[in-house]
């Protein structure tokens, strides 16, 4: 594969593909048009040809050629190779139907299963009528390619295996389990309504079942286990077919079932995704937000539904997103009301509030005054405040509160502060959200960056041997760790596209550089010079005279190596 990889990325250029499905302009040693895939006025994608990569500051978009044909035509890895392959000229003979990848395998295994399930769906009187009486049509059974699984416990397992699938196949993508204490296997999935699961490409990953034919102790939908294809926390049911709605609208919607996000698509609201009933994650919130940064979470309008909302708004905010809540009272699902009285929903939808305004109307609602309504502020809505990125749409929400409740707004700042200063409690599902790249020196972070960049170039504009010595004496091993931190967290491509956007045909770098290593110096030794103060000061206590003078002598000499600095600052 390296091979064929290689050959195309020496025949085709990422300046010239990409500028074949949208506009780009030079800028600098880079190229810059408007994001595909997110709408924007500005353009923020930027394409390096020195390093064949892509970045969109808008959405957080990246990648090569590859990538960037993937999510354009919604491709897998193997379809864009495909594509590229046939633009260059490069013969793809290992990929033919006689030589399939394992994946590829495990995708046909559930594609037979779905196809099963289908055919198992025709004729089957009980479950046509659940879905019949659910408002269900048979259009959207065909689209979203529902089926039924029988309350069997070896249908599944007999037909594949009658198909040629080995057990080992059918276990790695979760179809079928091993009896304990027996040889003997049997179907996961047994009376169950079935909903195909498909990845942003539209192949098969998983399904999810919603209970037809009652068990003991079964559970109302269950869904795949994690396999190889079915990862919970990355995939999101209907994006495969929501993404091109979700890019024009330039927002999504979220429900929490299946069978809402099928009866919202099918009274036309396409741009719908749903994140089948379990806790919507960074990494599903962040693929939406590559879509689109605006979001209306529409749950079910119970207890449980609200706590979902609470759950999924608190991530959403913490990435920055423009997050709205539509308010479904009585009970009902989506669903239902997508059946019952499809203008209500949508009028529902275009009146959705934004997080922070739908927390605070819940309050006055419910008759909080008072001490009690301030507690309440305190607890349940200046946290999410505290989580907007921009100061001005704090500024917003405070006045909007102050105004609703009758408190000042000095009040609620002191507060807000407080909330900021205190951080999330230990408890707080947030806490591990908060970018670590906060607490990053932004010096540090800057010439990481430059010694990327020059890595990367092919002509350097600085001594980047003595650049990397002179930081290295400065941080030590907390170089390792910055790459290693920009590295794991997808950071890196940002990163070098800031820097070089930056610096690129700027004049003077090597004084910038050397500014910057001075400032970086001069602020460790400062940390060294408070340490040894506190060091100091407990040696006094102690009366140590030996460590009095050791400290003191060493307080001298970094105090030195400041001022000398200071003066650097001044030529």
């Amino acid at each position: 594969m390296s091979s064929s990889v290689d050959q195309i990325k020496s025949k085709i250029d990422i300046v010239s593909l990409v500028s074949s499905y949208i506009k780009l302009e030079k800028a600098g040693g880079n190229f810059k048009g408007r994001c595909p895939f997110h709408n924007e006025k500005t353009p923020s994608f930027f394409v390096s040809p020195d390093r064949g990569s892509y970045y969109c500051f808008g959405c957080h978009v990246k990648g090569d050629i590859f990538t960037f044909v993937q999510e354009f035509e919604g491709l897998d890895f193997i379809g864009s190779l495909k594509v590229l392959a046939e633009k260059a000229g490069v013969e793809l003979d290992q990929y033919s139907s006689t030589d399939k990848t394992e994946k590829n395998r495990l995708h046909e295994v559930l594609e037979m299963a779905t196809i099963f399930f289908q055919n198992n769906l025709k004729g089957n009187s009980p479950a046509e009528t659940y879905l019949v009486d659910r408002g269900i049509t048979d259009e959207t059974v065909k689209n979203w390619r529902l089926g039924f699984s029988s309350l069997e416990w070896r249908d599944l397992f007999s037909y594949l295996s009658q198909k040629g699938v080995s057990e080992k196949n059918m276990l790695a993508v979760g179809l079928i389990k091993k009896k304990e204490g027996s040889a003997s296997y049997y179907d996961v999935f047994r009376g169950r309504i079935m909903f195909p699961i498909n990845d942003s490409s539209g192949r098969v990953v998983g399904f999810s079942g919603r209970i037809l034919v009652t068990e003991e102790n079964s559970p109302k939908y269950l869904n795949s286990p994690e396999t190889t294809l079915f990862n919970k926390s990355e995939i999101l049911f209907g994006l495969d077919k929501a993404k091109n709605s979700i890019k024009i609208k330039d927002y999504s919607i979220l429900v929490e079932g299946q069978m809402d996000l099928i009866m919202l698509h099918q009274i036309g609201i396409s741009n719908t995704v749903a994140s089948s009933g379990t806790a919507l994650t960074e990494n599903q919130l962040k693929k939406l937000q590559r879509l689109s940064n605006r979001i209306i979470m529409a749950y079910d309008g119970d207890e449980a539904g609200f706590s979902a909302s609470r759950r999924s708004s608190q991530i959403a905010l913490s990435l920055g997103m423009d997050l709205k809540v539509a308010t479904i009272q009585g009970g009902k699902d989506p669903a239902d009301l997508a059946k019952d009285d499809p203008a209500f929903l949508k009028e529902v939808l275009k009146t959705s509030k934004h997080i922070i305004d739908f927390y605070v109307d819940g309050l006055i609602e419910k008759g909080f005054t008072g001490r009690n309504l301030g507690q309440e502020v305190e607890k349940n809505v200046l946290p999410y405040v505290s989580m907007l990125a921009s100061s001005i749409e704090q500024a917003h929400f405070i006045k909007s509160i102050s105004q609703k409740m009758f408190i000042k707004e000095d009040a609620l700042w002191d507060e807000l502060k407080r909330a900021t200063r205190d951080g999330p409690k230990k408890d707080d599902p947030v806490r591990e959200m908060i970018p670590v790249q906060q607490r990053v020196n932004q010096i540090e972070k800057k010439i990481l960056g430059i010694i990327w960049w020059q890595r990367s170039k092919k002509e350097r504009t600085v001594d980047l041997v003595e650049l990397e010595r002179r930081v290295g004496d400065i941080l030590v091993e907390r170089v390792a760790e910055l790459e290693d931190y920009f590295e794991k967290n997808g950071e890196k491509e940002e990163l070098l596209f800031e820097i070089e956007s930056y610096y690129d045909n700027k004049e003077g770098l090597d004084k910038e550089v050397a500014y910057l290593i001075l400032s970086l110096e001069e602020e460790y030794l400062k940390k060294r010079f408070s340490e040894l103060m506190a060091l100091l000061k407990e040696a006094e206590i102690k009366k140590d005279q030996g460590l009095i003078d050791k400290y003191m002598k060493e307080c001298q000499e970094v105090s030195k190596k400041i001022n000398n600095i200071k003066q650097e600052y001044e030529k």
